[in-house]
């Protein structure tokens, strides 16, 4: 038994076809399936239920991929203690994010961390969804709320503020706001009700806010929409120094605090590597938010 045939093996598993993990692997679709088949002939044992949909684990693969995983590991193990000897960092780290944080705050802390270790490459998933560790789609993820299953570790990050905002030009044209009762009158921007991924995004819900005449899934567009002025909604504290005019409504009103969560899959704790870039981006992040809601 071959490891890179094991490594495939994870891949199909993940992707749950043989396309996916060929794309994923920069490898054509024949020479997986021929490296699935050959693990397969020396196991004595089908590993998938093959079918026009793609490759689902049978009860044999399930029981593999655990010990598939704990040679990933031991490998990933091995290659840190040979090259990745002191603080340095290096090789390719994939972190998903919500759009939110991606956009306003990992940008600078990323760049930091990569002006201090110039063989690392730092790739940033930016999707308003929650990540799944298990198929190995990041190495770690940012969440806004912690998960309650899975093999996984949570460490919190930081907590961060929101607050009504709207642009000064909006205000200027619009009807008073003074009081949550004044919503009514003006135009709202937030999220897509049926598209909110986590409860800890309902932020209008919690205001008692239920119509919403601009709405999106990503936060990058709600808050441009804030920035042209076209209405009220709740916006990062953090994001606000980015575009000067907008400005916090209601904040004796509406004050919302969440926190960030940085969730790994939990067979990685021994991976040197992903834990001295974990603590330099929560620290990263915690002096970021910090820096930049004392602006807001």
């Amino acid at each position: 038994m071959q490891w890179d045939d094991m490594r495939i093996f994870l891949f199909v598993a993940r992707h749950d076809s043989l396309s996916g993990a060929a794309r994923a692997l920069k490898l054509d679709a024949a020479t997986v399936g021929r490296r699935i088949a050959r693990l397969e002939q020396g196991l004595g044992a089908a590993l998938f239920t093959k079918s026009p949909q793609g490759y689902r684990l049978n009860e044999a693969g399930q029981r593999f991929v655990a010990h598939a995983e704990a040679a990933e590991q031991a490998m990933a193990a091995a290659s840190d203690e040979l090259h990745g000897q002191g603080e340095g960092l290096s090789g390719a780290i994939r972190l998903g994010a919500p759009d939110g944080c991606a956009n306003f705050l990992l940008p600078r802390v990323c760049a930091a961390i990569i002006a201090r270790h110039p063989e690392l490459e730092v790739q940033i998933v930016a999707l308003p969804r929650v990540f799944n560790l298990s198929r190995r789609e990041a190495d770690m993820a940012i969440g806004v709320s912690p998960p309650t299953s899975g093999r996984l570790t949570v460490q919190k990050i930081a907590d961060y503020r929101l607050h009504l905002a709207a642009h000064t030009e909006y205000l200027a044209k619009a009807p008073p706001l003074t009081c949550l009762a004044d919503l009514a009158a003006h135009r709202i921007v937030g999220y897509i009700p049926d598209m909110i991924f986590d409860k800890e995004l309902d932020y209008l819900g919690e205001i008692g806010v239920d119509r919403v005449a601009l709405s999106s899934n990503s936060v990058a567009v709600q808050f441009q929409w804030l920035a042209q002025g076209a209405g009220v909604g709740i916006a990062h504290d953090f994001a606000l120094p980015a575009r000067p005019g907008l400005v916090r409504v209601l904040r004796d009103q509406v004050s919302l605090t969440r926190s960030f969560w940085l969730i790994r899959h939990g067979d990685d704790r021994g991976v040197g590597r992903l834990n001295r870039f974990a603590q330099a981006l929560t620290a990263g992040l915690r002096a970021e938010i910090q820096r930049l809601e004392s602006m807001a």
